[in-house]
C-alpha cells in the first residue's frame, strides 16, 4: 500500500541552542536553515552574544538562563554548545524536562556523568545524541559502508593522524581536544563499535604548558588488530589522515584533499599466498613475503555539509523513536577510551578499560 506524500510531512520540531560561543553558531545555523527544524531560542549568559547570533539565524527569542528557557518556551530539543563541564546539569534538567538532547563532543566531563545523562535519557524515553560532526560527512559515510560490507576484508590495523599548528587549550590536553574526531569515527565504522581491550597514551609537553601539546594513543582491538592515533598541537603543517589495511584492500582517508578524499588501494601483502608458503618448509626459506599489486580506485563522494545531516538525523530519530547514528552509549564509549589514555598518561602505563555499568551496557548498540 502506497503513501500519500502529504503524510509524509512532518511539522518542524521546535529546538533552542544553548550557548552562542564557538560552535554554538554553527548549530544554530544549521537548525535556522533545516525543514525539519524551527530555531525558537538562543539561551546563553551572555545576552549581548546571544542577541548577535538572533540576529543571524531568524531573530529566535533570547534567554539568560536554562531554568528560563525551560518555564518560558516551548521546545522539543536543545542543543549544547557550551564547556564539557556544564553539560552534564543541562543535560540531566532539558532530559528531566521531557526534552531531547544533542550535545557537543565530548559527551560530558567524566565516564559517570555520561551514563547517568545516558540512562536518564533511556528512562525518561527521550532521544540523547552527541554531535560527532565528523561522523556525517560524506568520506566518513562511505568508509561506514564499505566496511560494512567487507569490502576491505578482515581489518588488520588503523593509524590516524591529526595535526596541526593549533590553539593550546586552557582546560584539556591534545587528546581530549583533538581525539575525539578520530575515536567517534572509529567507533562508527568499526562494526559493534569501539571496545578496546588495552589503551596506551605517550604525551608530551614540550610548552610547559602543563598538559600534554603531542600524543600518541594506541588501542588493541579485537582480533589483535592494533588502533593508532597521532594529535599534535605544535605541528607546522596540517594532517588530516587515516589508514585503515584490511586483509583485501586499504584505504587511505585524506580529509584535506576535496578531490579525492577517499582511495582504495588493491595492493599490499597476499596473506592467502603466505599461508602457503609457511605451508611449505621449503618455500619458507626463500621467498618468505608474497606481494599483491592491485588496482587503485577512488569512490565518488557527495557533497552535503554533515551538521545538516546531523540535524536532519537528530529529527528522524526523534519521529522514529530509534537511536541515532551517534547515541549516547556511542558517546560514551569515547568517552571512556579518553579517561583510559588520562590513566595510562599518569601511570606511566597500558591503561585497561574501565567497565560500564550495567544499565548502560543494556542500552548499547
Amino acid at each position: 500500500m502506497s503513501v500519500a506524500p502529504e503524510t509524509l510531512i512532518h511539522p518542524a520540531l521546535r529546538v533552542a541552542v544553548i550557548g552562542a560561543g564557538y560552535w554554538g553558531p554553527n548549530l544554530a545555523r544549521n537548525f535556522a536553515m533545516s525543514t525539519d527544524w524551527e530555531l525558537v531560542a538562543i539561551c546563553d549568559m551572555d545576552l549581548d552574544r546571544a542577541e548577535a547570533l538572533a540576529r543571524k539565524t531568524g531573530e529566535p527569542a533570547v534567554v539568560g538562563s536554562l531554568d528560563e528557557l525551560l518555564e518560558f518556551h516551548d521546545v522539543d530539543a536543545v542543543a549544547i554548545a557550551t564547556p564539557a563541564r556544564t553539560h552534564h546539569a543541562i543535560a540531566m534538567a532539558a532530559i528531566a524536562a521531557g526534552k531531547h538532547v544533542v550535545v557537543e563532543k565530548p559527551l560530558a566531563d567524566n565516564s559517570v556523568h555520561g551514563a547517568q545523562m545516558v540512562d536518564a535519557a533511556a528512562a525518561a524515553g527521550t532521544i540523547l545524541m552527541a554531535d560527532h560532526t565528523y561522523c556525517y560527512t560524506p568520506a566518513v559515510l562511505k568508509i561506514r559502508e564499505l566496511l560494512a560490507a567487507g569490502e576491505l576484508g578482515d581489518i588488520l590495523y588503523i593509524d590516524s593522524t591529526r595535526i596541526n599548528l593549533g590553539l593550546v587549550q586552557p582546560d584539556v590536553d591534545v587528546f581530549w581536544d583533538l581525539a575525539p574526531h578520530d575515536l567517534s569515527i572509529l567507533d562508527f565504522v568499526i562494526p559493534g563499535g569501539l571496545n578496546p581491550r588495552s589503551v596506551t597514551a605517550l604525551g608530551s609537553d614540550p610548552l610547559n604548558a602543563g598538559k600534554s601539546c603531542v600524543g600518541y594513543l594506541s588501542m588493541e582491538l579485537d582480533h589483535g588488530v592494533l588502533a593508532h592515533i597521532n594529535v599534535n598541537w605544535l605541528s607546522p603543517t596540517k594532517i588530516r589522515q587515516m589508514v585503515i589495511g584490511g586483509s583485501r584492500k586499504t584505504l587511505v582517508w585524506d580529509d584535506l584533499n576535496p578531490q579525492q578524499r577517499l582511495t582504495i588501494f588493491d595492493r599490499g601483502v597476499d596473506l592467502d599466498r603466505q599461508e602457503m608458503i609457511r605451508a611449505d618448509v621449503e618455500n619458507r626459506k626463500g621467498a618468505t613475503i608474497s606481494y599483491r599489486l592491485g588496482d587503485t580506485w577512488s569512490p565518488a563522494l557527495s557533497e552535503f555539509e554533515p551538521l545538516g545531516l546531523m540535524v536532519a538525523e537528530f529529527a528522524a530519530s526523534i519521529r522514529g523513536s530509534r537511536p541515532a547514528p551517534t547515541d549516547g552509549p556511542s558517546a560514551l564509549r569515547v568517552l571512556k577510551v579518553l579517561e583510559d589514555a588520562s590513566r595510562s598518561l599518569a601511570a606511566g602505563s597500558t591503561a585497561q578499560p574501565t567497565q560500564n555499568p550495567t544499565s548502560v551496557m543494556e542500552n548499547a548498540r
